[in-house]
């Protein structure tokens, strides 16, 4: 399904239908072969009915035979049939379930960055997973178990009354206890099954936390802290998985009780019938064998309650993330191909959803080709500010203009073609230095990927390794050191080629060695493109062509590293707590 559908909690039901529109041919045969299973399941009482009313006392030996084998022969239709609802339905299931997964998938690339800013991967995992499996199930077995059971209800009912009508009602009069014991210990049984749903979701972001993070947890030796965590969550999902198995046994005695209870009341009363003339032995016998066709599927109807409980709240838990809003482009949003590069702030303001503005009128331009640099304190908000271009969040007021035209006009795809963003905090995806590289241009050749890894400088690094650039990184990269994570991201960028380059820090975290080495891969990047810095590290932005100081969401100073000195700002502040003293030292060598 590739539009995004449009649902509300009116149309659940048939937003979850339209899942099946694909599997229509296989579903129907699966509710064909159910009335074929139901059916079937009939024919043993009623002959067995008339083997011992008939057959047995007027030694009709052909007959009984007949019956026998017409008997096995229900038994391998029931069998195939059985079969077939067991397999095909299942992967009917599975492939719905597959279909939803997509559909997640897909709307979870399109939401912007405030919702991942808002919900946990570990949750949002569990949505895809544990919560859908419980869709699936309930996708396949539902139908089958409503329309299997609500014949058999009847059929077997309605058999009942034809051998005798009192002892049916008496069967019949169970029913609402059976309804109440049942609706009581499901009731409980759906609040702890929904609470341990949750607590599975905390698990899961626990795990994928501290997983993550595991080489952190060995460095401050705090793996028994991290274990405590753990099992905080561990212990809510025992304790409230607990409480569900509890009403569960409560469901499941309270149910067989009952049902014993309504076998012994037939049997006292049926053996009275017996004793005045009101019934036969043949008919009391199939009787008794009749009793579980009618209460059995009256249990299965009760128990399905419950995977009707949990599959509509997977569900809707799933229609939670496919109804948050996604990114759309304005309606005369349009492509751009490659764009010369003039930056422009005009009246920019900004606040994320919580809390004040982070940007207070912005006024920039940056005109094309040249090196922009942000600097000033933590939180200051200079990379929110590089985060606004390529329309991560929405402008609170005023506009971005890209050569003129306003971002709003300009599809987020194609803004995104054209703009490259090397982190302080590199995300490599796990595969090989070849995966990694062309992920900046995924239909690259492989002289692409290796002339970018050469402008990166970490060609030979790579060509020296056993299997060259078919080499496996490890999960995000975790065989390589920071200097050759960030050249890799580099690589990634040259491949890609954007017109504009956003540099968030790019070497804050590489020591002054490695930081050089990484800053003639930068200075290469830059050439002939416009690019935005924001840097901690004065030494890294001497050079641009404009230095912009950023205090508390607003431009507090602007000029090239000469006019910013000699004003004795804050920018002067802050080159001297930097390297005033490494310069004097310098110069007296």
């Amino acid at each position: 399904m590739t539009e995004t559908k449009k649902r509300s909690k009116r149309n659940l039901f048939a937003y979850f239908v339209s899942y099946y529109k694909p599997h229509k041919v296989t579903f129907i045969l699966d509710m064909l072969a159910s009335l074929i299973f139901s059916v079937s399941g009939l024919f043993y009482p009623i002959l067995t009915r008339q083997m011992l009313n008939d057959f047995i006392p007027n030694g009709m030996i052909t007959q009984i035979v007949l019956f026998g084998i017409g008997l096995v022969g229900i038994y391998v239709l029931r069998a195939c049939m059985n079969y077939y609802i067991s397999f095909c339905g299942h992967v009917m299931g599975v492939k719905m379930q597959a279909a939803m997964r997509s559909d997640l998938f897909d709307h979870l690339q399109k939401l912007p960055y405030s919702f991942y800013d808002n919900n946990e991967t570990g949750q949002l995992m569990a949505r895809m997973t544990n919560d859908l499996f419980t869709v699936s199930e309930l996708a396949h077995h539902g139908p089958e178990n409503l329309f299997i059971s609500s014949f058999m209800i009847v059929g077997s009912f309605v058999y009942l009354c034809t051998i005798n009508w009192i002892l049916a009602l008496i069967v019949f009069a169970f029913l609402p206890i059976i309804i109440l014991v049942s609706v009581k210990a499901q009731n409980d049984m759906n609040a702890a099954f929904d609470k341990s749903r949750q607590e599975t979701g905390n698990i899961n972001a626990t795990l994928e936390n501290s997983l993550s993070g595991i080489r952190v947890t060995k460095a401050y030796a705090n793996d028994v802290y991290e274990q405590k965590k753990f099992e905080k969550n561990n212990s809510g999902y025992v304790y409230w998985r607990s409480k569900a198995y509890k009403a569960m046994g409560r469901f499941s005695a309270s149910m067989s009780f009952t049902t014993q209870i309504c076998n012994a009341v037939v049997l006292i009363a049926g053996g009275l019938f017996c004793i005045y003339g009101k019934l036969d032995y043949g008919d009391l016998a199939a009787f008794m064998l009749s009793i579980s066709l009618f209460i059995s599927p009256v249990e299965n109807l009760l128990m399905f309650s419950e995977q009707l409980q949990d599959g509509v709240t997977g569900f809707r838990r799933f229609t939670e993330i496919m109804d948050a809003k996604i990114e759309e482009d304005s309606p005369d949003a349009k492509d751009i191909v490659r764009p010369a590069g003039d930056v422009r702030f005009e009246h920019v303001s900004f606040a994320y959803n919580e809390g004040g503005e982070v940007l207070h009128d912005i006024n920039i331009e940056i005109p094309a080709g040249k090196i922009y640099a942000f600097v000033g304190a933590s939180g200051g908000g200079k990379t929110t500010l590089c985060h606004l271009i390529p329309k991560f969040y929405k402008l609170k007021e005023g506009m971005i203009y890209i050569d003129g035209t306003p971002i709003s006009e300009i599809s987020n795809k194609s803004l995104r073609q054209n703009i490259g963003i090397v982190q302080q905090d590199v995300f490599l995806f796990t595969g090989t230095f070849r995966e990694n590289i062309a992920y900046g241009a995924v239909n690259a050749t492989d002289e692409d990927v290796i002339n970018a890894a050469k402008r990166a400088n970490i060609h030979d690094y790579i060509s020296g390794l056993p299997d060259g650039y078919d080499t496996q990184i490890g999960e995000r990269g975790i065989k390589l050191s920071g200097g050759q994570k960030q050249r890799l991201s580099i690589a990634r960028v040259f491949l890609k080629n954007p017109a504009i380059l956003i540099l968030d820090e790019a070497t804050s975290a590489l020591d002054n060695a490695t930081e050089v080495m990484v800053q003639k891969s930068l200075f290469e990047l830059c050439k002939g493109r416009t690019t935005l810095i924001v840097a901690h590290r004065l030494s890294t932005i001497k050079s641009a062509d404009e230095i912009i100081v950023v205090e508390e969401g607003r431009i507090k100073e602007r000029g090239t590293h000469a006019e910013l000195l000699e004003k004795g700002g804050s920018y002067k502040k802050l080159y001297e707590a930097q390297y005033k003293e490494y310069d004097e030292e310098a110069e007296t060598k």
